[in-house]
């Protein structure tokens, strides 16, 4: 009868250190995941903006100017400025996309996909379902945790921390 609860405790304790073999395992693999989850719609996107270096598309043009419209308060209005705004939104996201895939100002990067998910949101109301909502998550993830282990700004953050202990110097 004493075996029992030998066995039973036994097993509860292998299960909890598999489990945590597992969790250790996924705090590496998680983040640099949710990075290229969240980066790689933007970059698409970001490429088909441009007809060769620095000049971008008619196409994006004409779609900053005469497609897309803004949907607030019942109402469809143009973009402000849209060929500044289409500009800045071409670069954003090429830049961004790339500042998170390689782990740079990641925590920033992920806030500027979720600020241009707001107004992509805006700009395609319906969109939240099928595109909004998961880029919503994804970047509010990678606010939470940050950016892991395999990251440069780990990197630069074990470097500074190095660097400036009082036993460094």
């Amino acid at each position: 009868m004493n075996s029992r609860p030998t066995l039973l405790g036994r097993a509860a304790a292998i299960v909890r250190h598999v489990l945590g073999r597992i969790e250790a395992i996924a705090w590496h693999i998680a983040p640099p995941l949710l990075r290229i989850a969240l980066a790689l719609p933007f970059l698409r996107s970001g490429l088909t903006r441009w007809d060769g270096f620095l000049s971008l598309s008619l196409g994006t043009q004409f779609l900053f100017e005469e497609q897309f419209k803004l949907h607030v308060f019942g109402g469809e209005y143009a973009l402000p400025a849209p060929d500044q705004l289409a500009l800045a939104t071409a670069i954003a996201e090429i830049v961004l996309p790339t500042l998170l895939i390689i782990g740079l100002g990641t925590r920033l990067a992920a806030l500027g996909l979720l600020v241009m998910t707001g107004v992509i949101q805006l700009v395609f109301p319906d969109g939240w379902a099928n595109f909004h909502l998961y880029w919503t998550a994804l970047a509010t993830s990678i606010l939470a945790i940050g950016p892991g282990v395999v990251s440069i700004d780990r990197w630069i953050s074990k470097r500074d921390v190095r660097f400036c202990s009082p036993g460094a110097r």
